[in-house]
């Protein structure tokens, strides 16, 4: 294909990258693409009801607060400006609170795509042909327009990528000159997820090995290295300060209220307690009974399972060169010497590119130390995928199977996984606040079953408003269901109370059970539950779209049994 007809390929995938995420993507990928950034954010800047995770609360502070707020805090703070100026007076929304964050990180999702356009020459990978494989790619469609520390910690890797890999002129390896932007972007990395030293692992070795040369004494190495120090430790300090300050007065109102001191004041305050927050995070998450809270999984389940799910083929091309490669382990190191030393030729064009192959395995095999395994921990590792599998056109004759597998990966959690609850959270939000709720503002108790934790920012609640109740049952048996929604019903006196039941098709059964009646029924289309998923059967039956639907229920108090 003609580079100019690439060209053009990558252009309409990349509207529709940004084109899908303003529609919006309905699909619920994991409940900290809201719980990490957008929700606690909408909390202390927009000063919305919001369930602050664990990792958030001062007794456990784990992530830091820098990255939320120049994400989300920024995009939510330019909206209640927008509002408060009266340039759009209605602009906080649920639609505006879901998509301006994700949009925010769809435009930073293309520093992805700059980068592959800058390491392909460098790997012998065709630009276009790595760009277009990238941008037509579910995982950069879907995970990277979404609110994951995990989308930060693959821009910055790609980042660390570019930063690294340089060249003369002439073609020849250089030493990189970006020395303490290296630096800068490791310490960042390592402060948004520790994890992050993972993938900065070999990166950092192979930037170490250009500053490392037979001309140069071992002490002029030790020094150039020793003059990054203070780089390090000043960035580090930046987010240590940030963090001790909102922890410590935990939330933006009244870290505000500590700015407004005096120096001494301030210093006071971060003496009170210091907030590290990697360490924090390591801490807990190199405790086994912790990871086991959240899911614990076989060691191999990121290589056989978790890679397959998000790069499909292209995982398997990579194991099959990796095993292929496996006998000549023992001279990579020699390689690698003679390749600082001048000959290219060597890695790049050696069969596999182990280096490349190391950069996306070495990884791999870090994380699968851990027992808590999810398929968003690997989405970094598209980066030198896909140069791998350009670089010498491994991926061109499977390019039906590339297509169709990322096709049926973009409707499956683009629309489908938990597709029903952010419509259902946009129709709960218009209906709380019609013209007819704000003239007679009645009470509301929203439960929701089996689903997905619910943001509750974007149902666009002030925190003075108390007449809006959120129960989240998660997946409670039936008998625990039962128990909540009857007592919740036998509180239910008032002339003005609405008693909703938001439940996925596939267990709206086990509400009839309850012995309550419902007056109104609203199906949202689709929702698919992998925790309750439907029953094949049922999906060539007449109510198969009930089966992959979730279910908003009203309660009729007039015709309640219990």
């Amino acid at each position: 294909m003609a580079a100019a007809a690439l060209w053009a390929l990558w252009a309409l995938l990349a509207a529709l990258r940004v084109g899908w995420c303003l529609l919006p993507q309905a699909g619920y990928l994991h409940p900290d693409e809201f719980f990490q950034a957008p929700e606690v954010m909408a909390g202390d800047i927009l000063n919305l009801q919001v369930y602050y995770p664990w990792e958030f609360l001062s007794s456990s502070p784990c992530r830091t607060v820098v990255f939320p707020l120049m994400t989300s805090g920024v995009t939510y703070w330019v909206i209640k400006c927008l509002q408060q100026l009266d340039v759009w007076s209605s602009c906080i929304n649920s639609y505006t609170l879901l998509v301006s964050p994700r949009l925010f990180f769809t435009i930073f999702s293309f520093i992805l795509d700059y980068s592959v356009y800058r390491l392909a020459p460098f790997w012998e990978a065709d630009p276009w042909k790595a760009l277009v494989l990238l941008a037509g790619s579910h995982v950069t469609l879907v995970f990277y327009t979404r609110t994951f520390t995990n989308t930060l910690e693959g821009l910055l890797f790609a980042l660390l990528m570019v930063l690294v890999s340089s060249r003369r002129s002439d073609g020849s390896l250089a030493e990189p000159t970006s020395s303490h932007l290296i630096v800068i972007v490791t310490v960042a990395g390592f402060f948004n997820r520790p994890t992050f030293l993972a993938f900065a692992l070999m990166p950092l070795l192979y930037w170490v090995g250009l500053n490392i040369d037979s001309q140069k004494s071992i002490k002029i190495v030790i020094n150039h290295f020793l003059k990054l120090v203070p780089c390090a430790c000043f960035t580090a300090i930046f987010f240590i300060t940030a963090d001790t300050l909102y922890f410590t007065s935990m939330g933006l109102d009244n870290l505000y209220s500590v700015e407004k001191n005096s120096l001494f004041d301030i210093i006071a305050q971060l003496n009170q307690k210091i907030v590290v927050t990697p360490l924090n995070f390591l801490r807990y998450n190199l405790n086994p009974h912790n990871l086991a809270e959240h899911g614990s999984h076989p060691r191999v389940t990121h290589f056989m399972v978790n890679g397959i799910m998000l790069f499909g083929i292209l995982h398997i091309l990579a194991i099959g060169a990796g095993c292929k490669m496996l006998k000549k382990c023992i001279y990579i190191l020699p390689q690698v010497k003679s390749y600082y030393h001048g000959s290219s030729r060597i890695l790049v064009h050696s069969e596999g590119n182990p280096i490349l192959l190391s950069f996306y395995f070495v990884p791999l095999a870090f994380l699968s130390l851990f027992s808590h395994q999810e398929p968003r921990f690997l989405i970094p590792l598209i980066l030198p995928l896909v140069l791998f599998s350009t670089s010498q056109n491994r991926a061109i004759k499977w390019k039906p199977v590339i297509i169709i597998f990322n096709v049926l990966g973009a409707l499956l959690f683009g629309c489908l996984h938990q597709g029903g609850l952010i419509p259902c959270l946009f129709h709960l939000e218009q209906l709380m606040h019609s013209p007819e709720s704000s003239n007679h503002p009645g009470h509301y108790i929203l439960l929701f079953a089996h689903t997905y934790m619910p943001p509750r920012s974007l149902l666009n609640i002030k925190k003075r408003d108390t007449h809006i109740e959120v129960i989240d049952m998660a997946g409670s048996e039936e008998e625990t269901l039962c128990q909540t929604v009857g007592q919740q019903t036998n509180n239910f006196t008032c002339n003005d109370c609405h008693f909703f039941v938001i439940i996925p098709g596939t267990v709206r059964a086990t509400i009839t059970k309850c012995g309550v009646s419902f007056k109104n029924e609203t199906l949202i289309f689709p929702h698919l539950s992998m925790e309750d998923p439907p029953q094949i059967s049922f999906l060539f039956s007449e109510n198969w779209r009930s089966q992959l639907g979730l279910y908003i229920l009203q309660l009729d108090r007039d015709q309640q049994s219990l």
